[in-house]
């Protein structure tokens, strides 16, 4: 009995480094263009820089002259950011490198592209 639980464990560790190990694998600091469309439909363009420390993003967005920073973390191929809204930034890392993300609970859109 003893024995099965050990192995278990075991296999609960592994899979808990293996998921620690893809995050630090997707790197995404750099500068970004960036473009979306906000909850009143208006399109918009910027600029964001991402500092990544392992699994834990730092995002500066420059858009229509105001500044936003967020703060977030990576899961797999997921950036969750709190950015002092009600709802976080949510984006997929792509193939390419590229962001794609929702705000404003998925009423809004932003698509990060790497320079």
């Amino acid at each position: 009995m003893n024995r099965r639980i050990g192995t278990a464990m075991a296999l609960a560790g592994s899979v808990l480094l293996s998921s620690q190990a893809f995050a630090a694998d997707v790197m995404i600091s750099g500068e970004y263009s960036t473009q979306g469309r906000n909850v009143e439909g208006e399109i918009y363009k910027g600029i964001a820089s991402v500092v990544q420390t392992g699994s834990h993003v730092d995002i500066v967005w420059v858009i229509g002259g105001h500044t936003y920073q967020g703060t977030g973390d990576i899961d797999g191929n997921t950036v969750t950011v709190d950015w002092g809204e009600h709802y976080p930034v949510v984006y997929l890392v792509k193939s390419d490198g590229e962001l794609h993300g929702t705000w404003a609970d998925g009423l809004a859109f932003d698509k990060m592209t790497p320079k």
